[in-house]
């Protein structure tokens, strides 16, 4: 009794600890391409996805490959996904290389390597953020406002 107790500890520990991946992964199951109106598109030579309401459309973009930036709108305490953000990137310069209006709730651009400046707006506030693009994995990012903003 006591091997079988001492073997079947690591082993709950390890699935209590996979669950989340499990549940993260089953969440990105099929997707009913009639719901999904999101199409690549390109500004100042930048191509870019902006959508993700509902989660057909949501699921899609998560499963997209190529875009080195991932932003992600949200508001409240729900952390519910807001389509209404304006956004800005500019080159460390100050140089704008995408300027998209009433984007989101996910946003995923594909820029060159370098250092930009991302600025989310939404209802007149703003969010900002610094990030370096290299070779390495994508960036995430994520803008939240509370509900009254």
């Amino acid at each position: 009794m006591k091997r079988m107790l001492t073997f079947m500890l690591p082993v709950t520990a390890v699935a209590v600890l996979l669950f989340p991946v499990m549940l993260q992964a089953a969440g990105l199951g099929p997707i009913d391409s009639a719901g999904v109106q999101v199409q690549q598109q390109q500004q100042n030579g930048i191509s870019y996805l902006s959508g993700g309401i509902g989660m057909d459309e949501s699921k899609a973009i998560q499963q997209t490959n190529g875009y080195n930036v991932h932003m992600t709108f949200s508001v409240g305490v729900d952390n519910k996904y807001i389509p209404d953000v304006d956004v800005v990137i500019s080159k460390a310069q100050g140089q704008t290389v995408l300027n998209l209006t009433q984007a989101g709730p996910l946003v995923y651009v594909q820029l060159p390597p370098g250092k930009y400046t991302v600025q989310a707006t939404r209802n007149g506030v703003s969010r900002h953020d610094t990030i370096d693009v290299g070779s390495a994995a994508a960036r995430n990012l994520v803008f939240h406002w509370d509900d009254n903003s």
